[in-house]
């Protein structure tokens, strides 16, 4: 028997090499979008497949334990298997899942989050709500950005890398985004290769023009185009020579085009946006609709790309909480005041005259005490809490405050206790000493916004292991169909002190 088993693994470990051919079934989704299955105990991961496939699959990478594979061949298709609607998302890297029916979508994305509160958690049997589906599955992007490169015909190309290369995907359209988007993204590059201007190397950190981005107030249908430049201080028609002229034409011949703008941005790394922006022709921003609110966004401005799933999600957020009217809310990661104001609509408004606007929304932090019945927000970037502040004074919000700094920072220094506190911090979670806080000043809930499982899941884990808050509830909201993604909102509620667990 033990002979049997020697010359059993001597022939796995033949096959376990970069190359071979292995046959497996997929069981389950990672949160990158991968298949998983398993070949003699050991996980293999391969892209654009679904839970129910069985296939053949050519290992590529090969670890002791688990492998990377590339599908060789089918052996039976999944239920949850359907035809992409997009040719080339086989190709592009900008959707995982446009293969997989969309409730499985959803179901994989529920899943998602009870294995990361779980595992990384350890929160046992956790109230994961079903995903809350997006009101539309496609065309829902209100912004984009593209790179840039050039053909070898000397035509400009937009679009998204190639899966696992740096290889650009050249797009006319995408199924994903605002389809008012399609005319200009075609007929843009067009116009750009008459101009002549010079195309970015990333490689060689030259040429002028580096991504193709715009926005659309969704509601509204007012639409913003920016181009990102390399370069900091110069004029635009340094840059890019007659931009002005093709600028106007750009508003004049699209209706719904209300300016063009141009980014600065120097510097030799990844990052999209560069700091500065101007306003080439028209307006600098666009207006948008959400939550019976209206904003401004500017080119840069952080908001949430799936307005519609966004707007159902606050009215859960909202509906959870079932404010009063006369609580203190702290809005951490404040952003544009994206879930600030439409919670500031279901409280008490301090009656002020609109001069006396301004000074209120900028008072210092050890004057919010005298208050109560408001929302404050703390953001990182001054930009954005400008932002914030416009934003709030166009709705005559006048129980909004708004600070710009480091949470870890402001939120121990605010001169009132919170009843409630959002979180929605970027995707690598909460600082410790945020938390730390958190458990010192003790709100009567937390509602954490994350877009990823794991973070939020670590991050919840340090506030529930005190025992001085239990979590109520996770709604996971798909914001981002036909990928990976998911946003949740975490519900937790301090314990009554009788009651807190100590550990």
């Amino acid at each position: 028997m033990n002979l049997v088993n020697s010359k059993y693994k001597e022939l796995a470990t033949l096959v376990w090499q970069q190359g071979q051919l292995v046959e497996i079934s997929i069981t389950d989704l990672t949160d990158s979008g991968d298949g998983v299955g398993r070949y003699d105990e050991k996980v293999v991961f391969v892209s654009d497949t679904v839970p129910g496939d069985r296939l053949i699959v050519r290992l590529t990478r090969v670890k002791p334990k688990y492998a990377y594979g590339k599908l060789h061949q089918f052996l039976e298709k999944s239920d949850y298997r359907i035809k992409p609607y997009c040719i080339v998302a086989d190709k592009c890297g900008g959707c995982q899942w446009q293969h997989i029916h969309y409730e499985y979508q959803l179901q994989a994305k529920q899943n998602q989050v009870i294995q990361a509160l779980e595992r990384i958690g350890k929160l046992k049997l956790p109230k994961v709500e079903p995903t809350l589906a997006s009101p539309s599955p496609f065309g829902y992007r209100n912004k984009v950005t593209y790179p840039l490169s050039i053909s070898s015909k000397g035509e400009v190309r937009a679009g998204y890398y190639q899966k696992g290369s740096h290889q650009l995907i050249n797009l006319n359209q995408c199924p994903i985004q605002d389809q008012r988007f399609n005319p200009l993204l075609k007929e843009i590059k067009q116009d750009i290769t008459r101009q002549e201007w010079k195309i970015y190397d990333e490689n060689k950190h030259t040429g002028i023009l580096r991504h193709l981005s715009l926005r659309i107030g969704e509601k509204i249908g007012e639409i913003l185009l920016t181009l990102v430049v390399n370069g900091s201080q110069e004029k635009p028609e340094e840059l890019l020579p007659g931009i002005t002229v093709q600028a106007k034409k750009w508003l004049e011949y699209y209706s719904q085009l209300v300016g063009v703008c141009l980014n600065y941005n120097s510097q030799a790394t990844n990052t999209i946006f560069g700091q500065q922006t101007v306003c080439v022709a028209g307006k600098s921003y666009v207006r948008e609709k959400f939550h019976g609110l209206e904003f401004q966004l500017t080119p840069n401005t952080f908001f949430q790309v799936n307005t519609k799933a966004a707007e159902k999600l606050i009215e859960i957020i909202i509906q959870e909480l079932g404010l009063s009217g006369s609580e203190i809310i702290v809005d951490a990661y404040c952003g544009v005041g994206t879930f600030t104001l439409p919670l500031a609509k279901y409280l008490q408004q301090v009656n002020i005259s609109n001069n006396d606007f301004v000074d209120i929304a900028t008072e210092d932090l050890s004057e919010i005490g005298l208050r109560k019945s408001m929302v404050i927000g703390l953001e990182v970037q001054r930009v954005a809490i400008q932002q914030a502040r416009h934003n709030a004074e166009i709705n005559h919000l006048t129980n909004v405050r708004f600070y710009d700094g480091k949470v870890e920072s402001l939120l121990p220094d605010l001169e009132v206790k919170p009843d409630v506190v959002l979180l929605d911090p970027p995707r690598k979670g909460c600082d410790r000493s945020v938390l730390e806080t958190l458990l010192e000043i003790l709100p009567e809930r937390i509602v954490y916004i994350s877009c990823k499982p794991t973070t939020l899941a670590r991050d919840l884990n340090i506030l529930c292991s005190t025992g001085k808050y239990y979590l109520s509830k996770v709604q996971p909201a798909d914001f981002f169909p036909q990928t990976a993604h998911v946003e949740c909102a975490a519900f937790l509620v301090k314990r009554e002190q009788d009651k807190i667990i100590n550990n």
